[in-house]
């Protein structure tokens, strides 16, 4: 009996031994499939493509999937509770942003982001570009086009980095043409994700990093943040330069303009030195906690789909609010309801905070103009005008960058806080200052409910600027789209 037993065992070890040798072999199989399949898409390419290719369509027969996605970047049709994928205007909703940006193109215009599709119509579209006649004319440098294209390292490599930046940004009509696209993120022979401009390479080495050095998944939040990220132009040649050399905080990055003394513009009612901030999506979104936790700006912006067995990217880029079930999901247990409804919270409680801060902001800039008028000294609006550039600075860092809220809400209620506090300091200071000038009463405010009182009352001649826009996008845009497609530099999509 005992013989049989164990023989009966053995029987069952062998046939557990074959059954598990059947299931890795199925497993070993299926990899081997996808991996057939993965090389299939490079071994059997359609194209050769080298170089820097800015043309997008080049990539379609290639890469098929990529490129379906990447074309719904054009649509404009989600909407959230906050923001969407639809160009609105801001100042319309805000017009106390017209106020905190006298004196800079921003006044004139400013609209909510759309999809990467539209990057160089947008520029050609917004006032902050003017309306140039020439190749010499306008009010923006070339640098300006540094994020727009990935006509734009072309142009790099074929003149240097130095002589792309230091002409104007109408002299480059012509050639940055093809929106934001796959040599951006991608070099076009191996399709490994690299970086296409040089900014973020020089502030990584000048803090001591190599950035060639950075693992697979940190490329997919690095080649984000050669654009996505704060910048600024040098002034001596608009040489565009991350501010990162101290760190990446508000106050750190604060701390190295005020070393260098450097402001992008005096505002035209208070005279301060204004640092105007871009968009600091990178810095941000590494202070949140799934920044510190090593989730990339691709995971939630470009969630992974399949396709007969193949896992690629979705290039569709846009709110992860869109795509929840391909995004929040895959790590949350929540439903999709919960997990939206909490990011929405988050994003009110900011707003709270930034609507209060931009009321008062506002009002501190207006009654520094009315001190100006009446007798104030350099000496005496030296504190209002430190305390008000420090107050802006909070304001803009939090609002400029896209999903600030969701990325680093903790953060950012910290920094609009002091923004706030900085703003009610300032105007308790002017007062001051009015009173040592002869002057007790309320300061008398204009009326600023909606945009184009606000845009009035700065100065602005807004029929003007249209007119000339309109003008720019009949004539001159054309004319730059003519001579692309004669080069051959146009996209037929």
């Amino acid at each position: 009996m005992e013989r049989k037993l164990k023989t009966w065992q053995g029987w069952l070890l062998f046939a557990g031994t074959m059954v598990v040798v059947f299931v890795l072999g199925l497993v070993v199989a299926s990899m081997l499939e996808h991996r057939a399949e993965v090389a299939s898409v490079f071994n059997n390419k359609k194209v050769d493509i080298k170089g820097i290719e800015p043309r997008n369509e080049i990539f379609k027969d290639n890469y098929p999937r990529e490129y379906a996605t990447w074309l719904r970047t054009a649509e404009t049709d989600f909407k959230s509770e906050f923001n969407g994928s639809e160009a609105v205007d801001v100042l319309a909703q805000r017009p106390e942003m017209v106020i905190l940006w006298a004196g800079y193109a921003f006044s004139k215009d400013y609209t909510t982001p759309r999809g990467h599709m539209h990057a160089v119509e947008d520029v050609h579209r917004t006032l902050r570009t003017g309306a140039p006649t020439g190749d010499h004319d306008g009010p923006q440098p070339a640098t300006c086009w540094t994020c727009k294209s990935p006509d734009v390292p072309r142009m790099m490599e074929a003149v240097g980095v130095d002589s792309f930046y230091n002409k104007k940004w109408a002299f480059w009509g012509s050639e940055i043409v093809n929106p934001i696209g796959c040599s951006d993120c991608h070099d076009s022979e191996t399709m490994n994700l690299h970086i296409s401009r040089p900014a973020l390479r020089e502030a990584f080495a000048r803090q001591g990093k190599n950035i060639d050095e950075a693992t697979p998944q940190e490329m997919r939040s690095l080649v984000c943040a050669q654009c996505h990220v704060e910048y600024y132009f040098r002034k001596s040649d608009n040489y565009l330069t991350f501010p990162w050399d101290k760190g990446i905080t508000a106050e750190k990055i604060e701390e190295y303009y005020d070393e260098a003394e450097f402001y992008d513009y005096k505002h035209a009612l208070s005279q301060t030195p204004v640092i105007k901030a871009q968009h600091p999506d990178f810095e941000i979104a590494q202070m949140g906690i799934h920044g510190q936790r090593g989730v990339s700006c691709a995971d939630c912006h470009m969630p992974y789909m399949a396709e007969g067995g193949i896992k690629y990217s979705d290039h569709h880029v846009q709110s992860p609010l869109a795509k929840i079930d391909r995004t929040c999901l895959v790590c949350h247990r929540e439903s999709e309801e919960t997990l939206r409804n909490n990011v929405y919270e988050r994003q009110r409680k900011a707003n709270e905070a930034r609507n209060r801060l931009e009321q008062e902001l506002a009002k501190a800039h207006i009654e520094a103009k009315f001190a100006w008028e009446k007798g104030a000294t350099e000496a005496q609006m030296k504190d209002v005008l430190k305390l008000i550039r420090q107050a802006q600075w909070r304001w803009d860092f939090s609002v400029a960058s896209h999903g600030a809220s969701f990325h680093a809400p903790q953060e950012i209620q910290r920094i609009l806080g002091h923004g706030l506090d900085r703003a009610l300091q300032a105007r308790l200071s002017i007062a001051k200052v009015l009173a040592k000038n002869g002057f007790t009463g309320d300061v008398p405010m204009p009326d600023i409910s909606t945009k184009e009182k606000a845009q009035q009352y700065i100065g602005l001649d807004m029929k003007k600027e249209h007119q000339e826009k309109e003008q720019f996008l009949k004539v001159t845009v054309p004319k730059w789209l003519e001579k692309a497609k004669a080069k051959g530099r146009l996209a037929q999509i």
